[in-house]
């Protein structure tokens, strides 16, 4: 079975919605966009606020996903998230920035790694 990209992404990013809500995180946004830019996923765990980027591959072979998480594009992110806050009243006492790798193979198993705090 091939998937496309998006199709990939999409399973990603379930995956890693599931992952997080087993370790108590509670998921307030999925796929929230600001111009060019989506957050993949808006959490809280207790009183902080987690913006989390989700990136899915089939392997390892061009390096872990998260490396594809350029300064650039955390710098979008972060753009991203300071519009999120202003239009969402949601009480937290701070934010994270995490990265989420899952490498995805249908038929193999699956592996997920959570990086938190990336800078």
């Amino acid at each position: 079975m091939h998937l496309t990209n998006s199709e990939l992404g999409k399973i990603g990013e379930d995956i890693a919605t599931v992952f997080l809500e087993d370790l108590g995180y509670e998921i307030l946004d999925r796929n929230w966009r600001f111009q060019r830019v989506e957050l993949d996923l808006v959490a809280r765990i207790n009183s902080t606020l987690v913006f989390c980027e989700v990136k899915t591959r089939r392997s390892t072979s061009h390096g872990i996903p998260s490396d594809a998480i350029t300064p650039l594009k955390l710098q979008h992110i972060r753009t991203a998230a300071l519009h999120w806050l202003s239009n969402h009243q949601t009480k937290h006492q701070g934010i994270r920035f995490d990265a989420i790798s899952v490498i995805y193979c249908h038929g193999d198993r699956t592996t997920i790694s959570h990086l938190m705090g990336i800078e």
